[in-house]
């Protein structure tokens, strides 16, 4: 029951193993895969995939911050993703877009993501970088940046839209440019 508590008190609803024996104050290893399993029969836990959770129902997480925690280290929502919702791109893409430190293609629950790897320097500078609820997300001006960076004739659908002089100052104080 105190573990319970524990996930509950944490605030959180995505936990992967390494979250969850921190939590716990579990070191073993075996320790952490049985208390792991008895939570999800007892209902507590549901197993997203191997090494990752959830407290609440599988088809009620946020696709945006399952995309951030099944990454498990620094990486912000951006590029195409946050372009449509901001109206600079007008198709729909049928992945979500994040950048991270490497590459690479997830397929959870139905939904993909994809992940762009961005120079160290530039993917932890949290220039136009905001957190809101425990999400990073990119400015729109900063997503502009970020896809400039990997495609500098990218096509914007509204280029009227945001604005070119915080875009170009991203670019100079991220080191774009």
């Amino acid at each position: 029951m105190n573990r319970i508590n524990e996930l509950i008190k944490s605030g959180q609803t995505i936990f992967h193993t390494t979250d969850l024996a921190v939590l716990w104050h579990i070191s073993n290893r075996n320790t952490l895969y049985t208390a792991t399993q008895r939570a999800v029969k007892q209902g507590v836990l549901a197993r997203i995939y191997k090494g990752l959770y959830t407290t609440g129902s599988l088809f009620q997480l946020d696709p945006f911050l399952l995309g951030q925690k099944a990454w498990h280290d620094f990486t912000y929502l951006s590029t195409e993703t946050v372009l449509v919702q901001a109206g600079i791109i007008f198709q729909s893409m049928p992945y979500i877009t994040f950048v991270a430190a490497t590459t690479k293609k997830l397929l959870i629950l139905g939904q993909e993501y994809r992940f762009r790897q961005m120079a160290p320097q530039f993917l932890h500078n949290r220039m136009g970088i905001d957190q809101k609820d425990g999400l990073f997300v990119a400015s729109p001006e900063r997503a502009v940046a970020d896809l400039l960076y990997y495609n500098p004739s990218a096509f914007l659908d509204n280029r009227s839209l945001p604005d070119w002089d915080k875009i170009r100052s991203i670019q100079q104080q991220v080191g774009f440019l």
